[in-house]
């Protein structure tokens, strides 16, 4: 069910060949490749994805034991810039390894750099889970080097680096999954579908319901402890004192509040945005578009953020009175309330004899978002989070932050990704970035 990419010249991805290409090519400096009797009864070794993690925090340890637990996988490096995380990541790798067919492993490399890793021609697939700053440069560079790319959403910190992802996929020709996994989940997929089907009517209103803008960093400064290159860490962001808040030190288990923050983060509105700001958008199929206006609350017309779209739909930030979901459709004959693991129709009749695929408009269906991924690598298909997707959704959770930030209302052409009458917001769809990280995707776009 994946949608054909749109090819330019031929790819270079029959997986079997390649991979006997490189065993040769590397020979007794490459990485441990596992005997074929081994994996006899999953996939056989050089028929396997190879992968390397960019990010190791708390969401890139869950997708490597995702993607590790795939029989079509073998991870073959790490990368993050705490020796902590890093460590503990290659030996879990190792472990798992070793303990699954009965040798002491010891293939996954660790790295500092993540340059370092893209640099390995026998890793056909990274995936990234770094703070948001850190998206567009790694997945914009892994394309040049031919690498396809699970990365984490929200896609980028700007607009401007969500177009500019869009274009690298697409100049060569890589296979892209954006990690906005809830268009895998059953719930999410008949709530569009129905919407989509016409069940509640022409639709009026949607109400997404998600955290509010990040804010300047002013964190105060904290001593610095040995094993964490901060420099790497801040990349592209200003250079400010350390501040564990922003990255905890160690093999944590929650979720860092670097989120909160606008050298790193759109704060609520990118990270749960990314979420169901998707679904709103799939919902009312504009995967290959957006709102025209955005409207700041001010008090008086507007009491919430506003989005309008150029067929009427009015959006607002916030969830409907009563009704504790994420998303909420309103339509002229009923709504469609969606949340994690949650739904309702009201009236029930318009869903009572609804089946996945079995109205008009049947959308992309995917039960697993890791899955579908690596299914699309081999298939050389579109998967269902497609990077366009990606870049479309956190755009609109980009302009709802702008409008609160620089408190006016703004007009967006979706088409041109310009801002209308408004040279000066035109020139909030990118960032300065620090030295050298400015120079980075120079020439690769």
């Amino acid at each position: 069910m994946c949608k054909k990419l749109k090819i330019n010249k031929p790819m270079k991805n029959n997986i079997s060949r390649r991979f006997f290409v490189k065993t040769v090519a590397f020979g007794a400096t490459a990485p441990f490749i596992l005997p074929s009797h081994i994996w006899s009864a999953e996939v056989k070794p050089n028929d396997k994805i190879t992968m390397g993690f960019i990010g190791v925090g708390t969401q890139g340890r869950y997708l490597l034991g995702g993607f590790m637990n795939d029989p079509q996988v073998q991870v073959l490096a790490v990368c993050d810039v705490d020796t902590t995380r890093r460590e503990f990541s290659k030996k879990t790798v190792e472990d798992f390894y070793s303990k699954k067919t009965g040798q002491d492993y010891k293939g996954c490399d660790a790295y500092n750099d993540f340059r370092d890793l893209l640099k390995r021609k026998d890793i056909d697939t990274v995936c990234i889970a770094t703070p948001d700053h850190w998206h567009a440069i790694p997945a914009i560079l892994a394309c040049k080097e031919g690498k396809d790319i699970y990365c984490e959403k929200p896609l980028s910190l700007t607009i401007a680096e969500a177009r500019a992802m869009v274009k690298a996929v697409r100049k060569y020709n890589r296979v892209f999954q954006t990690g906005s996994m809830q268009r895998s989940s059953r719930e999410f997929l008949k709530a569009c579908e129905l919407v989509r089907n016409g069940r509640i009517g022409e639709v009026k209103e949607v109400y997404v319901n998600v955290g509010g803008p990040s804010k300047w960093c002013d964190l105060p400064e904290e001593p610095m402890e040995p094993g964490l290159d901060w420099n790497m860490w801040l990349g592209q962001a200003p250079m400010r004192p350390y501040n564990s808040v922003l990255s905890p030190r160690g093999v944590h288990k929650h979720f860092p509040a670097w989120r909160n923050y606008r050298e790193y983060s759109g704060g609520g509105m990118t990270d749960w945005g990314a979420h169901h700001f998707d679904i709103a958008q799939w919902g009312l199929g504009m995967d290959e578009s957006g709102p025209t206006e955005i409207y700041p609350p001010d008090g008086k017309e507007f009491k919430r953020l506003t989005y309008k779209y150029a067929n009427g739909v009015v959006m607002y930030h916030g969830g409907l009175s009563g009704y504790n979901y994420g998303v909420v459709f309103v339509g002229t004959k009923g709504k469609i309330c969606v949340d994690r693991g949650r739904f309702l129709a009201e009236p029930e009749e318009i869903a009572a004899d609804y089946k996945i695929g079995s109205d008009k408009i049947k959308l992309y269906q995917s039960s697993n978002h890791l899955k579908d991924f690596l299914n699309c690598v081999k298939s050389r298909q579109r998967p269902i989070c497609d990077v366009e997707i990606g870049c479309r959704s956190v755009t609109v959770c980009h302009l709802g932050n702008l409008a609160y930030w620089y408190k006016r209302p703004l007009k967006w052409d979706p088409v041109k990704e310009r801002f209308i009458g408004d040279e000066e917001a035109n020139t909030w769809l990118d960032r300065p970035k620090r030295a050298p990280w400015d120079k980075a995707i120079e020439g690769v776009i």
